[in-house]
């Protein structure tokens, strides 16, 4: 880092929606003047929540450890339609469902994928394979095949459900994609599913209590939001 830039550390923001991870980053590095900045995990475009943002290339060294920490989300599923991104970016199909599934049906199907599952990453994220990112492949209008990953549920809890809205907690292991446990779950419940919001709440100790909003990051203040 620079002579001009001593300090250094982490700050907490709360993304709100259409912003990318990057748009965030490019702000910070505006406010701030320093280059080195990155985050732990990105959040998709339409997500809001929790983003750990590592300021100063002391920090950046530190921030794997946060990416592989256990993530807490609160999401709304909608059954009986499916999206092509798995989230309302995409282009949603509705399956038509004249019948949905109840309550304890629900919970049990989401039983399910507690505990270490294996999960195909969704085509619209940012996985390479074979050095081409996946979303720029969608965007092209391919798909290929995803080799499943280990991901761990450790909760999935329903906080209320009126069909075909269903709004979720849970709290998952590093790599976890919730649009892919939509559209499994809605797989499972033979309706079909998509994530329709969704809000990361936390990050190892990192809390969304905590977060500042973007516009609340000023030239002037920055340096006093530092956590270290």
């Amino acid at each position: 880092m620079s002579a001009e830039h001593p300090q250094y550390g982490f700050i907490l923001v709360d993304k709100p929606a259409g912003w990318t991870s990057f748009d965030v980053v490019a702000k910070l590095r505006n406010i701030t003047g320093i280059r080195k900045i990155g985050h732990a995990g990105t959040l998709d475009p339409f997500a809001t929540g929790l983003l750990v943002v590592a300021i100063g290339r002391q920090a950046t060294k530190q921030i794997d450890q946060y990416v592989k920490k256990a993530k807490r989300y609160d999401a709304t599923f909608e059954l009986g339609k499916t999206s092509t991104t798995q989230d309302i970016e995409g282009e949603i199909t509705d399956n038509k469902v004249t019948s949905f599934p109840d309550r304890d049906a629900v919970e049990q199907a989401m039983s399910l994928f507690i505990g270490d599952i294996k999960q195909i990453p969704p085509m619209h994220s940012a996985i390479k394979i074979d050095g081409k990112k996946l979303y720029e492949l969608a965007r092209q209008g391919k798909e290929i095949d995803r080799p499943a990953r280990d991901v761990t549920i450790h909760e999935f809890k329903i906080v209320n459900y009126e069909a075909p809205m269903l709004d979720v907690t849970m709290d998952v292991g590093s790599g976890t994609y919730v649009r892919a446990l939509a559209q499994d779950l809605g797989e499972k419940l033979g309706t079909g599913a998509y994530a329709t919001a969704l809000r990361r709440m936390t990050v190892g100790e990192f809390d969304i209590k905590n977060a500042y909003k973007i516009e609340d990051i000023t030239k002037e203040n920055w340096e006093t939001l530092l956590m270290r």
